[in-house]
């Protein structure tokens, strides 16, 4: 079996060519995505032993969906084949200061109606390592909620370390609901994952000097939401990714570790975007990634900031970036030169 798990929806994405808006589209790029899917394949991309487990439907949609993931090398024969839809998304890329859009059409896909006896949690992480989800998947019904905590419960039983980004999203449940759910599913979380965002709408924990929306992040003061966390939950390991959005196209990232004790910061990377979506996706694959290859912490951070970087690059949810383009990024070559 495969040492690492991952579990959660993945959707057909549809998005108009270049930065066309939805109303004047009469074509669709379809391609797959959804958060642990896309920490899948990036793991696979890596040389990673992973399996994604999710429920999709048994028809030619599904078989296209399960097709892109084997692509790429991940492990789908814990995937359950049942269920009459796939859920799918359009996705309106934003320019300069025209934000992104989002619009979710998954209400009745396979795995919200999932069961708890779709999965045999106790099989599934036979000599698994790691597990990983987000907080999207508890997020899609009740009945799944309960499925990321009988999974948690049996990970945690077998030593394994799990992993989970919080990923707020307001489409999907209240933050009330949110805090309820996630702060039950946090107490059996190794480590927790995080933009600048999501502690606040999540669980009310905030830094009173950053301005999400005005474009202002102070980096210090991550410092104490990290910490709060910590105390809270008492992670392992909490790991922010940190944004300043100039405007759609443009972005200053990098990323933060706390480890209870000491605070790593990555360089910060000034990003022109080709395609936002997924790289929180692609921090969370190269920080487990890091992880469980034994990096120390300011190496685990440098790579996991580098890898999602780079991810702004590349069309699609998946991250499609090789371990020694992110080494090179993170030994400096930053300049986008031709390589031959």
């Amino acid at each position: 079996m495969s040492r690492i798990i991952t579990f959660g929806e993945i959707m057909l994405r549809l998005a108009p060519e270049g930065y066309g808006r939805i109303v004047q589209s009469n074509k669709f790029n379809a391609t797959f995505a959804g958060a642990e899917a896309n920490v899948a394949v990036s793991l696979a991309n890596f040389g990673e032993d992973v399996s994604f487990v999710s429920k999709i439907p048994e028809n030619s949609v599904g078989q296209a969906c399960v097709n892109s993931l084997r692509q790429y090398g991940v492990n789908i024969l814990d995937i359950v084949r049942d269920g009459e839809r796939l859920g799918l998304f359009y996705l309106e890329k934003g320019a300069s200061q025209r934000s992104s859009v989002v619009i979710y059409d998954r209400k009745y896909s396979a795995i919200q109606l999932a069961t708890r006896e779709d999965f045999d949690w106790d099989r599934i992480f036979n000599d698994a390592q790691w597990f990983h989800f987000t907080g999207i998947t508890p997020a899609l019904s009740d009945e799944l909620a309960e499925i990321c905590e009988i999974a948690c419960k049996i990970a945690k039983s077998k030593g394994i370390k799990i992993s989970c980004d919080l990923n707020y999203r307001n489409k999907l449940w209240s933050k009330e609901k949110a805090k309820a759910v996630m702060t039950r599913l946090c107490e059996y979380v190794d480590v927790c994952i995080a933009n600048e965002e999501d502690a606040y709408d999540v669980f009310g924990i905030t830094d009173a000097s950053s301005d999400v929306g005005a474009g202002k992040l102070d980096v210090e003061g991550y410092k104490g939401v990290a910490k709060q966390l910590y105390q809270k939950f008492n992670f392992s390991h909490i790991a922010f990714t940190l944004r300043t959005s100039i405007s759609a196209n443009d972005n200053k990232w990098s990323g933060m570790i706390y480890d209870g004790n000491d605070y790593y910061f990555s360089d910060e990377y000034m990003i022109h975007i080709v395609d936002r979506v997924g790289g929180g996706d692609s921090f969370c694959a190269a920080l487990i990634y890091s992880f469980i290859n034994g990096f120390d912490m300011q190496k685990a951070v440098d790579f996991a900031a580098a890898a999602s970087c780079l991810k702004h690059t590349v069309e699609g949810d998946y991250n499609l970036i090789t371990v020694d383009e992110v080494l090179r990024l993170v030994n400096g070559d930053i300049t986008g030169r031709v390589k031959r």
